[in-house]
């Protein structure tokens, strides 16, 4: 810089020097993870080692999933995905996985109508592919080919229950 004069990088006169933290103002909304976790987790494979035999056609699967929410404390809740599948090949169980998965969630600056779609949509669709590992490294560990869910649309299922709720939403307690 012959003349002397600073520049921020464009070749143009500029304030150069510490950047300024951005900050957010206090009354944004914002979601925080504090946690994720294993719950509970159950593997059953009653019939081995009969049940790892090549089976003749294709076992019958059923899968549940439901979402609940707790609140833990000030504006921190647990948001859990409980799964359920089962395998079954001529009314035998091949094996069956329980899985309850769950994450801590700070809201803060959350309005109140916003909590809900945020703590039963937003949070299980972060937590979701991390169950979806969990069951496909248990059911693969068990000796079955890994159980793979296809995504979820928890946005769809959180409207379907509000429809099934005669369009009322269940406070969160």
């Amino acid at each position: 810089m012959a003349d002397g004069k600073k520049t921020n990088g464009g070749g143009k006169p500029g304030n150069v020097g510490p950047e300024k933290p951005v900050t957010k103002p206090a009354g944004d909304p914002q979601l925080r993870v504090l946690a994720q976790y294993v719950k509970d987790l159950s593997f059953e494979n009653p019939n081995a080692p009969a049940s790892l035999q090549p089976p003749n056609k294709q076992p019958e699967l059923k899968v549940e999933i439901a979402v609940g929410v707790r609140p833990v404390a000030d504006d921190v809740f647990e948001s859990v995905i409980n799964f359920e599948g089962r395998a079954m090949l001529d009314n035998a169980v091949l094996y069956n996985v329980e899985v309850s998965y769950a994450g801590l969630f700070e809201l803060q600056n959350m309005p109140d109508q916003a909590r809900q779609p945020v703590l039963l949509v937003n949070c299980p669709t972060l937590l979701f592919p991390y169950l979806r590992r969990i069951v496909a490294d248990v059911t693969r560990d068990g000796g079955f080919p890994p159980l793979m869910l296809d995504p979820i649309d928890f946005g769809s299922l959180y409207q379907q229950n509000i429809k099934a709720g005669g369009g009322k939403v269940q406070p969160i307690a």
